[in-house]
């Protein structure tokens, strides 16, 4: 595959004209500063934040970006409300309305996006109402449940011309888009494989009782799309990540950040062939995803990706916990948190740039792209995000079947095996399943 200027042009094009070359991109470092060079910092953009767990990280991040206002915070949990609003409060004199149902967020014509933060089952069906509503979205990763909710993201943002970005924040990072530059211009040569991971030290999640919801808490709201259950009392507020119903493990929770950059450096788009092996070896108790997984996905043109996840063990690869290396003719670039490493093919280190993840970058990006009206430059629009998603989808149903996935390199779509396309969309709740 031939590489692209920028991921601007990709994202134009993947937009408006519905190609597909979104995972060629190469990003020149500070493309997002020109574009944010290009506004008007006297426009101002108004932002409501659902889900204030990450969204608190993120309300904090749009609230010292120059003009722009967090006019609410919504949470279904009080409690985390008033935290929030305490620390938004005390910044630059910002008061922001403090609510339980982000459809007020949605209501307000003077609020120009809507920040999903929430879990995972209400990424997809909020961006689409966020779209719908005429918002702008900053929707946290992964974008979406399942596979269908990405392809009906992508519907929603280009029938009503939306501004969609996905929050993996290194496709803004400096140190990150030059490693990038520097794959796509030949520094190691021809590449064709990389390895991502994420390590991390989890203590069991234990079974869980049946109890009375917490007074503060609207659990109704809570769980929005996805199927009733009882409340339990080791759900909320993380443990639901472990949980198929409104998680997606740790491939989806951390991986995706890996695999986004894998697919970048690699310039391929869909897979041909996923498969999976791992489990739940740590502890014995309510987790349903792996705590231990590698995933590896094919591509076209002798190109592959691997993936490795340890929720319980933080000895990842070179000792650490984050990280991707990108393998080719002429030698190997290690990316870090923020920055990489070249190495020539025997492992000598010929240059070391740093860097920071992009998180500041990535939301004024976003910004520029509402001031500008113009989704076409987004570091990581929901193109390219739905397709760095599906990725971990693709992982994850590969585990839950058992077996090895045959796709379609033109969009990704399971061949071949009815009980894994089975998992390519999911049952809603009676009123909330996303419709474009």
């Amino acid at each position: 595959m031939n590489d692209t200027p920028t991921s601007a042009s990709v994202e134009r094009r993947d937009f408006l004209k519905s190609t597909a070359l979104g995972g060629a991109a190469i990003v020149l470092p500070g493309a997002f500063v020109s574009a944010a060079e290009k506004d008007s910092d006297s426009e101002r953009v108004v932002v409501g934040v659902m889900g204030l767990s990450r969204g608190r990280s993120l309300a904090t991040t749009f609230a010292r970006q120059p003009n722009v206002t967090v006019k609410y915070l919504c949470d279904v949990d009080e409690t985390r409300r008033a935290s929030c609003m305490d620390l938004i409060s005390k910044m630059d004199g910002q008061e922001p309305e403090s609510i339980g149902d982000f459809r007020k967020i949605l209501d307000d014509p003077e609020v120009d996006a809507l920040v999903c933060a929430a879990p995972n089952h209400w990424h997809a069906p909020a961006t689409i109402l966020g779209c719908q509503a005429g918002k702008h979205v900053y929707v946290e990763k992964p974008c979406s449940h399942n596979p269908r909710e990405g392809e009906l993201m992508i519907e929603a943002a280009r029938k009503h011309k939306r501004a969609v970005q996905m929050g993996t924040q290194r496709r803004s990072g400096i140190g990150i888009t030059e490693a990038m530059k520097a794959i796509h211009s030949g520094a190691i040569g021809d590449v064709y494989y990389s390895r991502g991971w994420y390590a991390n030290i989890r203590g069991s999640i234990g079974v869980g009782q049946p109890a009375e919801v917490p007074a503060q808490l609207d659990f109704e709201l809570w769980q929005g799309p996805a199927p009733r259950v009882q409340y339990i009392d080791n759900l909320v507020h993380y443990n639901w990540h472990w949980r198929w119903d409104w998680g997606n493990g740790e491939l989806g929770n951390n991986g995706v950040h890996a695999l986004d950059l894998c697919r970048w450096g690699l310039g391929v788009e869909y897979p041909t062939r996923v498969t999976s092996s791992g489990g739940r070896y740590a502890f014995d108790d309510d987790q349903q995803t792996p705590d231990t997984h590698i995933v590896n996905f094919e591509f076209p043109g002798g190109k592959q990706a691997m993936w490795e996840g340890l929720s319980c063990n933080r000895m990842g690869v070179n000792r650490s916990g984050f990280g991707v290396t990108f393998h080719g003719q002429d030698g190997t670039i290690e990316l870090t948190d923020g920055g990489f490493v070249q190495y020539d093919k025997r492992g000598k280190e010929l240059k070391k740039v740093g860097g920071n993840r992009g998180d500041n970058e990535h939301i004024a990006n976003f910004v520029s792209a509402i001031r500008q009206d113009d989704p076409s430059i987004l570091n990581q629009g929901i193109e390219s995000a739905h397709k760095s998603t599906l990725l971990c989808h693709l992982g994850n149903i590969a585990h839950r079947t058992g077996r090895a996935l045959n796709c379609s390199p033109e969009n990704g779509h399971i061949q071949g095996d009815k009980e894994a396309a089975s998992l390519w969309a999911r049952e809603y709740a009676n009123g909330w399943e996303p419709t474009v």
